[in-house]
């Protein structure tokens, strides 16, 4: 998005992503809403639902992208833009990139959450650092079932088939 001068689409899909997180702060839940927008026309919302569900992942463009996913039938979400109310975390930028999201356009910044606690940019840094150095451990342990064809290969076949 360019900052300085924002189409008339981007405005208006903002403006309703805002609205969605005012509404769910007025509903108790975290300031955060989501549009997924194809051709032009919404196919879904979403709004965050960590505290209402206690699922960590139910950020708004999550459960805008599997609202998406349902009405569209498909995991491909290739044509689809995201308008955030927020930022998106490192989660959410990695799930609309896996579900071939074209482009995301988000209102409020990191810089704009902090004040709040509600930036990701720890997260952001923290993620660019190689694995042994960051603060959650993580580990390669090739482990194969002796009695089981290899498991990635057995799924090859069996979507060939």
């Amino acid at each position: 998005m360019n900052a300085a001068s924002p189409t008339g689409d981007e405005q208006r899909f903002l403006r309703e992503a805002i609205e969605l997180a005012h509404a769910n702060v007025e509903k108790g839940g975290r300031p955060f809403g989501a549009v997924v927008v194809k051709d032009g026309a919404v196919v879904a919302t979403g709004v965050n639902e960590i505290l209402a569900t206690s699922d960590p992942t139910a950020h708004a463009e999550l459960t805008a992208l599997r609202a998406a996913s349902r009405r569209l039938g498909s995991p491909d979400l290739g044509g689809c833009t995201v308008y955030a109310s927020g930022h998106p975390c490192p989660m959410c930028m990695a799930a609309m990139r896996l579900a071939g999201v074209e482009a995301v356009v988000y209102a409020y910044s990191n810089d704009d959450g902090a004040p709040f606690g509600l930036s990701t940019a720890a997260v952001y840094d923290e993620l660019a650092r190689p694995f042994a150095e960051q603060s959650m451990a993580i580990s390669h342990v090739p482990v194969r079932l002796e009695a089981r064809p290899d498991l990635y290969a057995d799924w090859k076949r069996r979507q060939a088939g």
